[in-house]
Formats: structure tokens, C-alpha cells, sequence
């Protein structure tokens, strides 16, 4: 099985869309291709923080432990909790299927989610 899915809750936690994709996809891109408010400004360079997400605690240790260049980008997020990660430095696993992460409220909301 090469298809995970993923399941993002908006800031209120009243919007949820459930995609699908594919191993070895970047989290931020699914979230963009399904129109979700994550801008990922430095393009996954890992220059910014606008693709700040927080994953459910019950998945949080699906993820490979976060570098320190990542744990320096998070320092800069505003909203940051235990479990937040930048969305351009998860590349989705088949242990990662039934994943779920939450668009900060702090996000800039251009597209109404």
C-alpha cells in the first residue's frame, strides 16, 4: 500500500478535510494542493515558519524526531505547542496513514478555512 491518508482540522476545529496521498509526499504540498491556509514562504527551504502545523499527540511519534534547525524555525512560529512541526519537513511514511494535524489559529487565513 502505497496511500496514506491524512487528516487536517482547522483552527476552530470545526473544519476537517480528510486527503489522501502518497508515501514519500510532503505534507506541506498535500496541504496546498487541497487548499489548506499553510503558506510555506521559504518553499520547504526551512527560512520561515508559515507552514507551522501541530499534530494530534496520539501521532506525534509517528514523526522522526525534528532537527535543530527545525526546533530553531518553531522558536519563531507563533501559537507553538509540545507537539508542532513545520508541515515541509514531514515526508509522509505508510506508518504515518490516519495522520493528524491542526492548522495553528495563529495562521493567516487567506482562503477561508
Amino acid at each position: 500500500m502505497n496511500e496514506v491518508k491524512i487528516k487536517f482540522i482547522g483552527a476552530s476545529g470545526e473544519k476537517r478535510i480528510e486527503a489522501t496521498a502518497n508515501v514519500g509526499d510532503n505534507l506541506l504540498t498535500i496541504a496546498q494542493v487541497n487548499n489548506l491556509p499553510l503558506e510555506g514562504t521559504c518553499e520547504g527551504q526551512m527560512a520561515c515558519s508559515t507552514c507551522h502545523v501541530i499534530v494530534d499527540a496520539n501521532d506525534f511519534d509517528k514523526l522522526p524526531e525534528a532537527s535543530e534547525m527545525e526546533e530553531d524555525m518553531l522558536d519563531l512560529a507563533a501559537g507553538v505547542k509540545r507537539t508542532s512541526r513545520l508541515a515541509c519537513q514531514i515526508t509522509l511514511t505508510q506508518d504515518m496513514d490516519g495522520l493528524t494535524v491542526r492548522i495553528p489559529s495563529e495562521s493567516h487565513n487567506m482562503q477561508g478555512f
